[in-house]
């Protein structure tokens, strides 16, 4: 996007260019977070599909605890994102 000159270009047009310029610039951090999202979801899922790298002759309470931790977390962000739990409305 081609910069306007501020001294010869009316305030309403730098204002427009400015807010197209923010709103581009929120574009590409939405879709780089998303994208980083989607990585940690496709290793958590690689890592449960391999049930958490742990083999069925050596479970314990411990690998229950690390389980439960990794749900209470989970359970945050679903929360969050679909207003429930302590976000319901």
């Amino acid at each position: 996007m081609t910069r306007l000159n501020p001294q010869t270009t009316p305030r309403h047009q730098l204002r427009a260019e400015k807010a197209a310029r923010n709103k581009e610039a929120a574009l590409n951090a939405f879709i780089g977070k998303k994208a980083e999202i989607d990585e940690m979801l496709a290793r958590l899922s690689s890592l449960s599909d391999d049930h958490f790298n742990a083999h069925p002759d050596e479970i314990n309470w411990g690998h229950v605890g690390t389980l439960e931790h990794y749900a209470s977390l989970l359970k945050r962000i679903t929360d969050s994102a679909f207003s429930e739990g302590e976000h319901a409305e």
